[in-house]
């Protein structure tokens, strides 16, 4: 019973270590693209801004969804966003492909379609608001699935990045994309919601 016992840790903490290893390859792989595609485009003087960003309700801008976030206004822009991402999307990972894809997909989608109903009618871009809705999904996804350390982790977070959050308010986001930040935590939360454990399977698994 020990020997099952002392495996079945082992083989945790190697699902761990795999998860980790997982996370920062494509978190790594993800933020080398968004450099390479930084440099392209600083080459061509910005017109991938103009031709790929979010144009907010425009028939176009909807295909922009899926493009908008792999655009920045400058290096600086993407810099501010490059740790933040790899911080956060490293801790989604640690739950796995499917949870990391699955809140990815959420903020981004919800990025862009916020930005592209109410933005202020300018061109957006930047991933800024998959880093909000990768930190919303870390803050509220242990209150969904009753777990006291994601729950702690989720403190921790918001202990040092908290302040981010002011950026989904019109009068304090200034010049950057409020909407874009607010869509995208309210996709976080909303994969968050849809991968809690059913009641069913938590029972079973108990």
């Amino acid at each position: 019973m020990a020997g099952l016992m002392g495996s079945g840790g082992l083989g945790e903490r190697r699902t761990i270590a795999a998860r980790a290893k997982g996370g920062l390859l494509v978190l790594g792989g993800f933020v080398a693209l968004l450099f390479a595609i930084e440099l392209f485009n600083a080459l061509m003087l910005r017109s991938l801004n103009r031709t790929f960003g979010l144009r907010p309700r425009s028939a176009d801008g909807l295909l922009d969804i899926l493009t908008f976030p792999l655009l920045h206004a400058n290096l600086n822009h993407l810099l501010s966003n490059s740790l933040p991402l790899i911080i956060f999307g490293f801790l989604v990972f640690l739950s796995g492909l499917r949870v990391f894809m699955t809140a990815l997909a959420f903020s981004w989608l919800g990025s862009g379609l916020t930005v592209w109903l109410i933005g202020d009618g300018g061109i957006t871009v930047g991933a800024s608001g998959l880093v909000f809705g990768l930190f919303a999904f870390l803050l509220v996804r242990g209150f969904f699935n009753h777990s006291w350390r994601q729950i702690l982790l989720a403190v921790v977070l918001f202990m040092g990045y908290g302040s981010i959050l002011l950026g989904v308010l019109p009068f304090v986001a200034g010049y950057v994309s409020w909407q874009a930040h607010l869509g995208g935590a309210a996709g976080g939360v909303v994969a968050a919601l849809l991968l809690r454990p059913r009641g069913g399977v938590t029972g079973a698994r108990s």
